[in-house]
């Protein structure tokens, strides 16, 4: 990756400028031409580093509902099982894990009966089975940004921090937010991917004044660039699920640890005593190997089961209001 993408990749992710000409902004914030920054984020865009361009909204202020689930799919069916997942718009996130439960996706839906709906729906039409429907009884930590690897941004003994909180997590019991019809476009447009162009957001006929204020109403917790991990440098990642007492103090510094993105503290079921999920992100295996352990000696050497991610099914966004 060129210098000026490093920069720029930097930047995009939480700090796309929200401007009529945005290219131009970027440009004059690194030196460069508005030709030079636009072709940057395009090739980041091309090239698959950069997987969407756009708003990341949150799900409940808009009256929807996030749910992992869980569940075991053989071996030899997990083709008809992801082919069957990447025809609902609702299921967002699909891997398969090392672990029993080999298989774990995110579904997105306006109530619980649906997202139930949902995965019963696939139970009936694939082998998945043993389905568990797994909802947050608190969130420490969500979305972050992930940075690219860099000598500068590599800490005194070598090491590059994985990720940092950006994004803005709104507390549990925040008020929906009820869109009119201008809203409910503006929005339906911005969660997807902005046009290839220098003035995405006038060939959308959105003003970014109403963008700014979608992120003053914490109804969308950034604006910029998700991308796709593995190509950014970060090709290394697992999910590590831990059996804790103290539940607020595990969250706590798993939330301040630079490698995880994601931490959530769930409700263990028959088979799968864990209470806490961590989302651990590495540059290498080692990277990774070397982090976890470092988090769960921190916690004490608690039981816990790291499921690394032996394939990815399916990772899209969700298109609100569609």
């Amino acid at each position: 990756m060129e210098a000026l993408d490093r920069k720029i990749l930097e930047i995009v992710q939480d700090g796309f400028p929200l401007e009529e000409r945005p290219y131009a902004a970027l440009g004059r914030l690194l030196g460069v031409s508005e030709d030079a920054a636009f072709d940057s984020v395009e090739g980041l865009r091309k090239s698959g580093v950069i997987r969407r361009l756009g708003g990341v909204y949150d799900s409940r202020r808009l009256g929807y509902i996030s749910r992992l689930c869980t569940g075991v799919v053989s071996e030899d069916k997990l083709e008809g099982f992801a082919a069957a997942a990447d025809k609902i718009p609702a299921i967002t996130h699909n891997y398969v894990r090392s672990h029993a439960y080999n298989v774990w996706f995110t579904v997105i839906a306006r109530s619980e009966s649906e997202i139930q709906e949902t995965v019963r729906g696939l139970e009936a039409e694939t082998v998945l089975h043993d389905a568990h429907v797994l909802s947050a009884s608190k969130m420490f930590k969500i979305n972050t940004v992930m940075k690219a690897a860099s000598r500068s941004s590599a800490d005194a003994s070598g090491q590059v921090a994985a990720a940092r909180v950006t994004e803005r997590p709104v507390a549990k019991g925040a008020e929906l937010f009820v869109p009119e019809a201008k809203d409910r476009r503006r929005i339906n447009l911005l969660c997807q991917d902005i046009p290839h162009t220098k003035t995405p957001f006038s060939d959308l006929g959105i003003d970014v004044a109403e963008i700014r204020g979608d992120l003053d109403r914490k109804i969308m917790r950034r604006f910029g660039a998700v991308l796709r991990h593995q190509q950014a440098g970060f090709d290394a990642n697992a999910m590590v699920c831990l059996a804790v007492a103290d539940t607020e103090r595990a969250g706590a510094l798993l939330a301040e640890d630079p490698h995880v993105s994601h931490c959530y503290e769930r409700s263990p079921f028959e088979g799968f005593p864990y209470n806490v999920y961590a989302m651990f992100h590495g540059q290498s295996e080692a990277e990774l190997e070397q982090s976890i352990g470092s988090a769960v000696s921190a916690l004490n050497g608690p039981d816990h089961a790291v499921l690394t991610s032996l394939k990815e099914l399916k990772k899209t966004s969700f298109v609100y209001f569609a």
